[in-house]
Formats: C-alpha cells, structure tokens, sequence
C-alpha cells in the first residue's frame, strides 16, 4: 500500500508541474470511430507505415486495413470503446459510422475494451463469417488463428449463418463447429496471452489520462461539456471522461469526471481508489451508467468546442 501511494503521489505531482509548465489547450487531431489511439512496433494503415506521430489524425475509412507485424495498436470506436490489435493481426473497417460500427478482423487477435454501452451504439465484430454485437459493458477477445469469440466481461450475441448463442461472462464460442457457448479457463488465458495484459495495462494508463484530462479542467476551466473522447496532449492520446460522476472500467480503474473530482476537492490520487486496484473481477457491475447519459460523443479540449457529437480536431502530429 506504501508503494502505491508513493507512485499515486509522484504521479499528482508530475501532473501538477505539467498542469502548470505547459500551454494547456494544444490543437488535437480528429476523435471518431477509426481514429488511431496508440502505436508501438510495425503498424500499416493498407501499404503505409505509421507511426506514433499518427496517433489521433489517423484515422481508419470503410474499406481500410490496419495490420500489424510486431507491433501493437489501439483504435477508438464509440465514445467510451477501444480496440486493439496484437502482434501480426489485421482489421478492416466495414462501417465508422457512431451508430453502426462494424470491423472485421481479418487475421490475428483483437480485444475490445467497452467502458460504456448505450441504447443507440451498434458495435459489431466480425470474424471467419461469424458477426459479434456487443450488448454490455465489458472485456471481449475475438482470434481468428483459434476461430474463438471470448467474453472476460459483458455479454454479446454471435450469430453465424442461422445461428446463434448468447456469450456471457467467462464464456466463449468456437466458429469452427455448431456454436455453443462454453466455459473457458480464465485465469489460464490471462496469464498465457500477451494481448490481454497488454490491453489491461493500456486500461491502466488511460484511466490515468483520464484523471489528468478531468484535473486540466478542474484546475484551469475550458470548455468541457460532459462525456465523451477528450484529447490530452500530455499523454498524445484521447481519454474518455465520464458526463457527471464516476464508474469502473471492466479492468478496475476508475474513471472520474470533472464534477464528481470537484465535488470531492479535486482528489484524483489517494483516498477514492482510483487506480482500482485490488477489487474483484466483475467491478464493471458498480459502475454508475447514468454517469455516461449526460452528454456523450466525441469532443477535444479547448475553448470554444462542445461536446455531445463529433467534432473537428486540428492537423494531428502529422
């Protein structure tokens, strides 16, 4: 506990000199379904190399591929939903549009992060002629090499042909065969695949990025206009900040919005358990969805821009 709250600490700090030293309302890129959110390694969007300085203005159209060799990457989808690809995969966008968002994964493996759901979203995954709609806040795996659809966290509806299953917590479908849900070792899975500690610890830093997004507002004001993508030059990423409280993401880390940081003085680090740790699996079922229903959509910060729809960003790192 005496380490965590001198990392909780060193981190307020960094962030308090940050906040202080450096020019706050940076010009960000574009926010949509498709936008490019993280690179590390070998990344292509079709037969162009990118690179980090593509992050936020890259965006994915219908019809283009982004692959992977070894490397990683992470795409935002609706307010609130991340997808990332692991080493040697590749995704083709079908539809970027906000309320019928449609990736096929061509190849490799893909996790979807869905931190928040609602009525109107549409997030479908399609893999080897069988399509995924995502129903709930959760953790879902989708690979192509092992032709399976698993759910960590959530719930989701795979339909091949004319069938279909309902997947559920720890559960998970193999397209090769009539589909049947079936429970899987969870612990095995996540101590054997890359991806998903990959993914668990992008959760981590993007909680984090949200804290300082929400404490940049707090601090010194701007234009934030409740739930949505918010661009944070800090961490060259876009973070997702809750509309009016705060909630666990299916990880465990907890997002706070500007309010809910106010009302309680501003208390990002220590005190609130915001780097979730140490809670159970399944902490996705104390989230606060009604936190997500002021508002929503993709924003950026800076004076002058709401929130609630898409907005344009600037020319990115381009």
């Amino acid at each position: 506990m005496l380490g965590i709250w001198k990392r909780s600490v060193a981190i307020a700090l960094g962030l308090g000199l940050a906040i202080f030293c450096t020019p706050i309302w940076a010009a960000p890129p574009v926010a949509q379904p498709g936008a490019l959110n993280y690179v590390e390694g070998q990344v292509s969007i079709g037969n162009q190399p990118v690179t980090s300085r593509a992050v936020g203005s890259a965006i994915l159209n219908t019809g283009d591929v982004l692959s992977t060799g070894n490397g990683r990457a992470e795409l935002l989808l609706t307010p609130g939903v991340f997808m990332r690809l692991g080493k040697n995969s590749a995704v083709r966008m079908e539809s970027p549009e906000l309320t019928n968002t449609r990736v096929e994964l061509l190849q490799g493996e893909a996790t979807v992060e869905a931190d928040v759901l609602h009525p109107e979203d549409r997030i479908l995954i399609v893999e080897r002629g069988a399509t995924t709609q995502l129903t709930k806040q959760g953790v879902y795996d989708f690979n192509s090499d092992l032709q399976v659809v698993r759910v960590y966290e959530g719930r989701a509806v795979v339909t091949q042909g004319d069938q279909h299953v309902d997947l559920n917590k720890d559960r998970q479908v193999a397209l090769n065969q009539p589909l049947k849900s079936r429970k899987f070792d969870r612990d095995a899975v996540e101590n054997s695949d890359p991806l998903y500690a990959w993914s668990k610890l992008r959760s981590e830093y993007l909680a984090d990025a949200t804290a300082s997004t929400a404490q940049t507002y707090l601090v010194d004001g701007g234009s934030w206009s409740g739930a949505g993508w918010y661009w944070n030059p800090y961490w060259a990423m876009y973070s997702f900040i809750p509309g009016d409280g705060f909630f666990y993401n299916p990880f465990g880390f907890g997002l706070y919005s500007p309010l809910y940081a106010g009302y309680y003085g501003g208390h990002f680090y220590g005190g609130h358990g915001f780097y979730g740790r140490g809670y159970a699996r399944g902490s996705i079922t104390r989230s606060a969805p009604l936190a997500m229903r002021s508002g929503g959509g993709f924003a950026r910060m800076g004076g002058g821009f709401g929130g609630g729809g898409f907005h344009g960003g600037g020319g990115g790192h381009r």
